[in-house]
């Protein structure tokens, strides 16, 4: 079973709202998963819910477009100080991703969220 965040981590621009809506009429059950592969793990991975396996090293960040938004285990140990902003741009998307052949493709950006700090003066 994936573990879940304790807080949420990530959200989505219109452009992505979009496109996983367009998915999503060919596509009802879907997931994403972002791993540290090639790209420096910049693009998420869209499947169908039934075709990913998921790990118990997974971990889930949220939301988007009412769709889970995965991570792998050691991807999330590296960026679980990030807030993540699932974005479109033109390409081609991940040869198993389901945006592929779409002309356009989710990309991640990203920003140090603040941690609070428990130590005291």
């Amino acid at each position: 079973m994936p573990k879940t965040s304790p807080r949420t981590m990530v959200s989505a621009t219109e452009a992505a709202l979009d496109l996983i809506a367009e998915i999503r009429r060919d596509h009802p059950d879907i997931l994403f998963h972002q791993s540290g592969g090639c790209c420096d793990g910049s693009s998420p991975m869209c499947y169908p819910a039934g075709d990913f396996l998921l790990s118990d090293h997974d971990v889930l960040l949220g939301h988007i477009g009412g769709v889970p938004f995965y991570i792998g285990g050691l991807q999330y140990e590296a960026w679980k100080n990030t807030d993540l902003l699932i974005d479109v741009v033109p390409g081609r998307g991940g040869m198993f991703s389901l945006d592929n052949g779409r002309e356009r493709r989710f990309l991640v950006r990203s920003s140090v969220c603040q941690v609070a700090s428990s130590a005291t003066s």
